[in-house]
C-alpha cells in the first residue's frame, strides 16, 4: 500500500513562517513536520512507498533537499504540484498508484497518530470507496461561560465539547477508483465537495472517529505556540 501526502498550498495562515519554507518544514521540538510524518506512515508496516506533492520548484524544493539523505529516501518520490486543487493534483500520479487498490492521503499539516491499521480496516468493513478521519469532541482555545437567566454561573477554561457534527480531518484513504471520477479538464477541484459528495450520497464514504486520539492542524505560528504541551504530546505518540 502506497501513501501520499499532499504538502503544497501557499501557506498563507503560517506566515511569517511559510515566507521562507514550505509548511512541511515547519519546525517542531527540533524536527521539520514533515519528518514525523514521514517516520509514522512508514512505521505501518503495509506501507511501501510515500509520494509526496509539493511545488519542488519553488520552496517545496527544501522537502525534497531534506529527504533524499533520509533512510527511507529509496521508498519516497516526489511530484510537482499542478495547482489543480486538492483532488487535480491526484491526477498526476494515477500511474503511480496503477498497482494499488486503495492509498492513504495524508495533508502536511494535520499532526496526529491515528491508527492507520484501524482505519483500513473501517474502510473495507464498510466496503467505501472513500474513509476519512473524524473526530467529535475538540478542546476549545476559549473559556466558555454556564448563563443561566442572564447571570454566569460557572467558568470553564477551554473545556472539551462534544460536536454536534463530526468534523472532518485531513487523513483520508482512498480507493483508487476514486481517480477515476476526476476531471482532467477541470480546474481547482476540491476532494470533498466535487468528489466525494456524490459518493457520499450513495452511501460510499465512511467515518473513522478518532475518539481521545488528539489532533492539531499546524496552520500558523500562532496555533503551534498555543498548542507546545499538545504537539510534543502528539510526537512522543507517532514515535512509535
Amino acid at each position: 500500500m502506497k501513501a501520499v501526502i499532499l504538502a503544497g498550498g501557499k501557506g498563507t495562515r503560517g506566515k511569517p513562517y511559510t515566507d521562507f519554507f514550505p509548511k512541511a518544514m515547519i519546525p517542531l521540538n527540533g524536527k521539520p513536520l514533515i519528518d514525523y510524518i514521514v517516520n509514522y506512515l512508514f512505521s505501518f508496516n503495509f506501507i511501501k512507498e510515500i509520494i509526496i506533492i509539493s511545488d519542488f520548484k519553488g520552496l517545496g524544493g527544501q522537502i525534497k533537499n531534506y529527504l533524499e539523505t533520509y533512510s527511507h529516501a529509496k521508498k519516497i518520490s516526489f511530484v510537482q504540484d499542478s495547482q489543480s486543487g486538492t483532488a487535480g493534483d491526484l491526477l498526476h500520479i494515477r500511474k503511480k498508484l496503477n498497482d494499488s487498490s486503495e492509498f492513504v492521503l495524508w495533508f502536511v499539516d494535520n499532526l496526529s497518530a491515528i491508527d492507520l491499521k484501524e482505519m483500513l480496516h473501517t474502510f473495507k468493513k464498510k466496503k467505501s470507496h472513500a474513509c476519512i478521519a473524524t473526530r467529535t469532541k475538540r478542546r476549545e482555545e476559549t473559556g466558555f461561560a454556564v448563563v443561566k437567566d442572564g447571570i454566569i454561573t460557572k467558568f470553564k477554561e477551554k473545556p472539551t465539547v462534544k460536536l454536534k457534527m463530526s468534523e472532518c480531518l485531513g487523513v483520508y484513504i482512498l480507493g483508487t477508483r476514486v481517480l477515476n471520477k476526476i476531471k482532467s479538464n477541470q480546474n481547482d477541484i476540491n476532494l470533498s465537495f466535487d468528489i466525494l459528495q456524490d459518493l457520499s450520497k450513495k452511501g460510499l464514504v465512511s467515518a473513522y472517529d478518532i475518539g481521545n486520539t488528539p489532533w492539531v492542524d499546524v496552520e500558523s505560528p500562532v496555533m503551534i505556540d498555543r498548542n507546545q504541551s499538545l504537539i510534543k504530546k502528539i510526537i512522543k505518540q507517532m514515535e512509535r
